[in-house]
């Protein structure tokens, strides 16, 4: 039965979708059968696919709204064992739609239930923002990763999104928890990535012992629409990905002291 993690943080520019798609890719190439459900209308994830959504018959819109199955709309990947629910516009349009119908925050969770048998892990992109899909996500979820960059907003975001868990919790009697807090577009020499990195350390959360670096290769990653785990598979920074699937395997996340944080598999 797969485990379903959501990929969160309302604040934009977290690396949160490059989190799950390489996360997702790393897992896939570790033998695990991995589905990515892209819940951001922005459909990035499903792009970083190499999956061009104006070309997709049905999507996670057609999903939520009824017309179809979950399995009916997986779309092969670009590797063995990854699989993904694309996204189109059209997602957009299911902000408003969602309201009507029952029990509209569980519709996502619904839907992976005829599918959780197929997969090891689940893991669900989110908007960037607080609405019915990320709440819908975070229904879903046994457990969410919270991308943290470099930022204070990105702070704020895991601030609003711890709330918004708690009243998840409280109204729909659903225990998903924060897994752990992933540093993403890490500079060691940068001032406020250390104070950011700081702040985590100190915090309630546990801190994922791997750290993403800010890395060329990640902004190539969406002008060839293909993870840096298929283009460059011996890359320091897949490695880096790599070492979190082995970390998410080994149930990890510590809430490690500065200087035993790993900067990647290449000690940068």
């Amino acid at each position: 039965m797969a485990k379903i993690i959501a990929i969160a943080n309302q604040k934009g520019g977290t690396g949160k979708t490059t989190t799950a798609v390489h996360l997702a890719s790393a897992l896939a190439a570790q033998g695990k059968r991995v589905l990515l459900v892209d819940a951001d209308p922005q459909a990035n994830a499903t792009t970083l696919l190499g999956i061009a959504p104006e070309s997709l018959a049905t999507s996670l819109y057609h999903v939520l709204i009824g017309q179809v199955s979950a399995r009916e709309s997986i779309v092969q990947g670009p590797q063995e064992n990854l699989d993904i629910l694309p996204a189109t516009p059209e997602l957009a349009g299911a902000t408003v739609e969602l309201f009507e119908l029952e029990d509209y925050e569980l519709l996502l969770r619904q839907a992976l239930e005829d599918i959780k048998g197929d997969y090891d892990f689940v893991l669900v992109d989110c908007p960037p923002s607080l609405g019915i899909l990320t709440v819908n996500a975070l229904a879903a979820a046994d457990e969410v990763i919270v991308p943290v960059s470099p930022s204070p907003f990105a702070l704020d975001g895991l601030r609003q999104l711890v709330e918004t868990l708690n009243l998840i919790q409280q109204n729909l009697d659903i225990p998903t928890a924060i897994r752990g807090t992933l540093l993403t577009m890490h500079e060691r020499n940068n001032r406020t990535a250390m104070r950011v990195a700081k702040e985590l350390w100190r915090g309630a959360h546990p801190v994922f012992e791997v750290i993403i670096p800010k890395h060329p290769l990640l902004a190539e990653a969406p002008f060839i629409n293909r993870p840096v785990v298929i283009t460059h598979p011996e890359s320091d920074i897949a490695q880096t990905f790599h070492a979190l699937a082995r970390e998410i395997l080994n149930e990890g996340t510590g809430n490690p002291a500065p200087e035993q944080v790993r900067y990647g598999a290449s000690g940068e």
